[in-house]
């Protein structure tokens, strides 16, 4: 399937950041393979009045290899709820095929218990919604990937970097191992990365500027930092191949970023 198909695949949601991929050329499946993103504005695919804000499926393509396209269908906040109420999963469902993947990431508005169009609790309705994914995908011949959330920028006064998401990851780690499903555990990753970084260096990985301390949304260094865990992550799980990625210990230029103009 084309880049150009997809986006009309997708035109009902004029929202729904459509596919960015890495241009590749057919390999011997006959087509490309596309790597699919759900989630939610950690990942999601930002425009030019949102810049410097970055979503990590902005960078991912950056370190997969010509032949693996990125479709980021992450949305700003959505959760595992409300991206399938919304019929956004039945969007990603139509477009599909064998032999593609499904990265799911979502927690971030799942915490919000003031909100019941988003809520979900962790070891019920949370595990409800990431199964359904995971079935679907699978049922279309495509892989599910299970990610855990990338961590917000949080320390204690002692400046140890502290986790935000509850049981959230938890749940999902027991549910990948109970449905077989591969996990990125970008929460545990990004976390010891925060920590490495400490209090003052991981400014420069999130959305701060002069009028915005943003703690939870990354800039263009700390969108490059977790496409490439993810990438990482692919690979370790053998998700994907060594062929399949590139560039995983080279440094990523910020200015290999760019946002595009609003969709209409």
């Amino acid at each position: 399937m084309s880049l150009t198909r997809r986006q009309v695949t997708s035109a009902a949601f004029a929202a729904v950041p459509l596919g960015f991929s890495a241009h590749g050329t057919a390999v011997s499946h006959e087509r490309s393979r596309t790597l699919f993103v759900a989630g939610d504005s950690t990942a999601a695919q930002k425009y030019a009045p949102a810049a410097p804000e970055t979503g990590w499926g902005m960078a991912l393509p950056f370190f997969l290899h010509k032949d693996l396209g990125v479709a980021n269908h992450a949305v700003n906040g959505r959760s595992s709820k409300s991206f399938v109420d919304e019929g956004r999963l039945d969007v990603v469902l139509g477009a599909i095929r064998p032999g593609d993947f499904l990265i799911i990431q979502f927690a971030h508005n799942d915490e919000k218990a003031d909100d019941p169009t988003r809520h979900t609790e962790p070891w019920t309705t949370y595990q409800d919604y990431l199964r359904q994914y995971v079935d679907d995908a699978r049922a279309r011949g495509a892989r599910p990937v299970l990610a855990t959330p990338v961590e917000r920028r949080r320390f204690d006064a002692g400046g140890n970097a502290v986790s935000s998401h509850g049981d959230y990851p938890a749940a999902m780690r027991a549910l990948a191992k109970e449905e077989r499903v591969a996990l990125l555990d970008l929460q545990a990753l990004s976390l010891a990365l925060w920590q490495r970084l400490g209090v003052e260096e991981t400014k420069t990985y999130f959305n701060w500027t002069a009028t915005e301390q943003d703690n939870t949304h990354f800039n263009p260094p700390g969108a490059i930092a977790v496409a490439r865990l993810v990438a990482q992550e692919l690979l370790r799980t053998r998700v994907l191949a060594p062929r399949d990625v590139r560039r995983l210990d080279e440094e990523i230029p910020a200015s290999w970023i760019t946002w595009p103009q609003a969709a209409a």
